[in-house]
């Protein structure tokens, strides 16, 4: 009989959460590099640059991946033969090792987890509670999968109950391009086939927590109809030509997981549910010896790739800059920005479109500024703020017709594309958004060199901020004329595809 002991998997569900904060699965970074190494457009190129020298960064300084140190998922495989030593339930005991994780004085991580989601979202301001799935299987060991999945990913999870000739292939295909680029590609598809409609997304999200290894399946060959489905949806999923963060090119996934359940005759359940570039799990056994330590990985093994901008890139003082002066901005265009940004999410929003509603004072100037999609991860030490990359910015869609109209804000920046309500708002307004890399983030918090709260504090990392900035690269993604290039990169580098496959007889 095995004895896992209280303390034990509390000190081990903790030291695995902030193993994965800083530190990429290596099989995710030989992954990207290959397709950073192989990649044509340049766009999609510059993006991954910038996520492996993030990585990279955090690998070194031991903060976190991106700014949404996301929600906590862990499954556990309990022997049979298992006693408990404690006080706390299996689930308190997770529970509080996500709490020491998610609040160490050295690597603070973003607590994002609200209770009440469909009432007054409070902030529970510890990251708990975790998802946690259960299996007991014979033996006695604890086997553990621990995984920290980005809001970004996790909402453009997709679930159908297909009829039992339906294919799977043309569902994938028809759903990936309406997940836009809000879960940040190049990442994996996690896909499950069967079972009920839980199961199906259980499946899902277990099969993330595998290794990358496609290019092995490729040269060994399918074994089983799931291994088929994967060769088959890798090679046609890249064939869409989204690319890296939806800017068009030749990798959108770097590997597809497909694992299947026994399912009612009428049905088949699938799900579908994507990793980011912020790719963040582990796992671990307890065996009753003791906590389990997470193994560094060596830093040598992490590329060293440099990024170079070069002198044409247009320079922009923030606190000089004038609508008039947007309208030679061009789609795709790389821009360094300097001078003062203010911040602000969902929440600062909503609160803002309610009290222009109400016909109240708003607390901050806008006119003439930049608003940052961005709720960052506070800071540590010597840093001005900790990592904060961009937040999926259709979320701010309903709210930005009200925000060009009645504030007079000139320019949003963010991650992913917009809807087809904002890229009009922002045409008709002649204002600019711009898109910054998402799973870049403690790079992009290297060109902060000053912080304040300035609105809304007690929303937390939902505040407004006042950044001051330095260089801070971003992308043109919608142009004042409402051009979006996560609308012609992918359809530019889908037909470069099919023209390649062509010539090549494919």
């Amino acid at each position: 009989m095995t004895v896992i002991r209280q303390d034990d998997l509390i000190e081990s569900i903790a030291d695995a959460l902030q193993f994965i904060s800083y530190y990429h699965p290596l099989d995710f970074i030989q992954a990207i590099h290959r397709a950073y190494e192989r990649e044509e457009s340049q766009a999609a190129k510059d993006a991954m640059a910038q996520i492996l020298i993030n990585s990279r960064m955090c690998a070194m300084g031991h903060r976190p991946l991106c700014q949404d140190t996301g929600i906590v998922n862990v499954f556990m495989k309990v022997g049979m033969d298992i006693q408990w030593q404690g006080s706390m339930s299996v689930t308190d005991m997770i529970n509080e090792g996500v709490r020491q994780a998610y609040n160490h004085p050295d690597n603070l991580l973003r607590a994002s987890i609200l209770a009440d989601p469909d009432g007054a979202r409070r902030n529970t301001g510890d990251n708990t509670p975790a998802v946690i799935s259960y299996e007991i299987v014979p033996g006695n060991k604890l086997v553990i999968d621990v995984a920290a999945k980005g809001g970004g990913s996790e909402a453009k999870s997709k679930f159908a109950m297909l009829n039992p000739s339906d294919s799977v292939v043309d569902w994938v295909l028809q759903e990936v391009p309406k997940m836009g680029a809000g879960w940040c590609p190049p990442g994996m598809l996690g896909i499950g086939i069967g079972g009920t409609a839980e199961k199906a997304m259980l499946l899902a999200k277990e099969s993330l927590m595998e290794s990358i290894n496609i290019q092995e399946l490729q040269d060994r060959g399918p074994s089983s109809r799931a291994e088929e489905l994967r060769l088959e949806l890798f090679k046609k999923v890249n064939d869409l030509g989204v690319g890296a963060q939806g800017l068009g090119g030749l990798t959108t996934v770097l590997d597809v997981k497909v694992k299947d359940f026994p399912a009612h005759a009428a049905n088949k359940a699938v799900a579908l549910i994507p990793n980011c570039a912020a790719s963040r799990h582990t796992h671990f056994t307890l065996d009753g010896s003791g906590p389990a330590k997470q193994t560094p990985p060596n830093i040598e093994d992490w590329p060293k790739i440099s990024w170079e901008i070069g002198d044409s890139v247009r320079k922009v003082d923030l606190g000089k800059v004038t609508k008039n002066d947007l309208l030679d901005w061009m789609p795709g265009e790389t821009i360094l920005l300097s001078g003062k940004i203010l911040t602000g999410r969902d929440a600062a929003h909503k609160r803002i479109v309610e009290m222009i509603t109400d016909g109240e004072k708003l607390p901050v100037d806008m006119t003439g500024r930049f608003i940052y999609y961005v709720g960052p991860v506070d800071p540590v030490r010597e840093e001005i703020v900790g990592p904060a990359g961009p937040t999926t910015a259709t979320r701010m869609d309903k709210f930005t017709r009200t925000l060009l109209e009645k504030t007079g804000l000139i320019g949003m920046i963010g991650k992913a594309e917009r809807g087809p309500s904002a890229i009009d708002a922002i045409r008709d307004h002649k204002a600019i958004y711009l898109m910054a890399v998402g799973g870049a983030a403690y790079l992009v918090s290297k060109a902060i060199i000053g912080a304040k709260v300035v609105a809304f504090e007690d929303l937390g990392m939902e505040a407004i901020y006042e950044f001051e900035i330095v260089d801070m690269p971003v992308t043109v993604a919608v142009d004042t004329n409402g051009e979006s290039v996560h609308r012609t990169g992918p359809e530019i580098w889908k037909t470069k595809i099919e023209e390649h496959a062509l010539k090549l007889g494919e």
